[in-house]
């Protein structure tokens, strides 16, 4: 986990880069990342847009900016980004379910299920819990059961997936719940980011 300080320092270097070399799309969506991090949505959208027309090759690559449309309320938007990811890697099972709550949040999470996208490859078991959790063949009970493993990466993880996974069902409560745990667990990665972002947009602080 960076600061915000740091973020902002880093956010400074990467205005001089890209003033020095503005046709740099992969600079774009490092800022791009960056902005994401500080809850700057628009300039962070701006950003992986800027990347995209200089090089419209990164279109189906740019999973960051589904989660930013996906935070603006730009479901639609956000159900296509990861459309076009899946169609270069159906087996991402993250993108996976970021389409799905796209998809829960445009209509309900019966129709979201509906659509899920099936995993054929062997898959992490932690990651086939959570994704049969999503597609309804587990209960959170039952993956909370079976869930013994105290690397902190992983249980961010179930954190954060389980308050998604709510979300998408319209439990406000138990959402706010499990995104708290999950920024509890202090790592540094992006998603955790993303939990600490959620709780400000939804919960306010």
């Amino acid at each position: 986990m960076i600061d915000t300080l740091t973020l902002e320092t880093e956010l400074s270097k990467c205005d001089k880069r890209l003033r020095i070399s503005p046709f740099d799309p992969r600079m774009y969506i490092y800022r791009g990342m960056i902005h994401f991090k500080l809850g700057q949505l628009l300039l962070s959208l701006q950003d992986f847009n800027k990347a995209e027309e200089l090089n419209p090759q990164l279109t189906p690559y740019l999973w960051q900016r589904g989660i930013t449309y996906y935070y603006l309320g730009k479901y639609a938007k956000g159900a296509r980004q990861f459309e076009l990811d899946l169609s270069v890697n159906s087996q991402d099972v993250e993108e996976t379910l970021w389409h799905y709550l796209c998809m829960a949040q445009l209509e309900n999470s019966l129709s979201a299920r509906e659509c899920l996208l099936s995993v054929k490859y062997h898959l992490p078991l932690f990651m086939r819990r959570i994704y049969n959790l999503f597609a309804g063949k587990s209960s959170v009970e039952n993956f909370l059961y079976t869930f013994n493993d105290s690397n902190i990466r992983d249980l961010f993880y179930l954190n954060l997936y389980l308050g998604l996974y709510y979300e998408a069902e319209r439990d406000q409560i138990n959402s706010s719940f499990y995104i708290n745990r999950a920024i509890e667990c202090k790592i540094d990665d992006y998603m955790w980011y993303l939990a600490r972002l959620h709780r400000q947009l939804r919960l306010g602080n």
